[in-house]
């Protein structure tokens, strides 16, 4: 079987488009994961307040745990870096201070601070500042090459009237 319907919108979808479930006799949830996620989505805002305040009190009762579950995480982030460009979390957070918080080329301060890239040099490999992910791609689209990003800067600027072919 390669496909099933599903309990809740009953629509036949592939089974990939299934939770696997080891106890479920086709090995696979009975509800579609769209319908799993906006069931879960409609319980959490339900319950939104009620979570916020148990997971609060957890974190005021196991303080010790909260700590060491942080120093992981700094220690993942802390390797992430070090392997893959050869810098600290520590080294990252200052470049990112130094940088105003945000993208070096725009400024734009994302909300997350997961949308920051580290951009380096891809011939050196030298960590060249923190970009946001519009900025990176850009850069990265123009294979790293100022001569190429000056003649598309130009290019703009001469167009920005609308006179030309393009613009018709």
């Amino acid at each position: 079987m390669s496909s099933k319907a599903c309990r809740t919108c009953g629509e036949t979808k592939p089974l990939g488009e299934f939770y696997r479930d080891r106890a479920a006799r086709d090995g696979h949830r009975p509800e579609c994961k769209a319908c799993t996620a906006a069931r879960r989505k409609a319980w959490y805002a339900a319950h939104r307040e009620a979570e916020i305040t148990r997971v609060k009190q957890w974190q005021q009762q196991n303080p010790g745990r909260v700590n060491e579950n942080r120093r992981r995480k700094q220690a993942r982030r802390d390797a992430y870096y070090r392997r893959t460009y050869g810098i600290s979390a520590d080294d990252v957070d200052a470049l990112l201070d130094r940088e105003g918080g945000g993208c070096a080329v725009c400024g734009r301060r994302p909300a997350r601070a997961a949308s920051l890239h580290l951009d380096r040099c891809h011939d050196t490999g030298a960590v060249r500042g923190i970009l946001c992910l519009s900025c990176n791609q850009g850069v990265g689209k123009f294979r790293d090459d100022p001569d190429l990003l000056e003649a598309a800067a130009r290019y703009l600027r001469g167009r920005r009237g609308g006179d030309g072919p393009a613009s018709r």
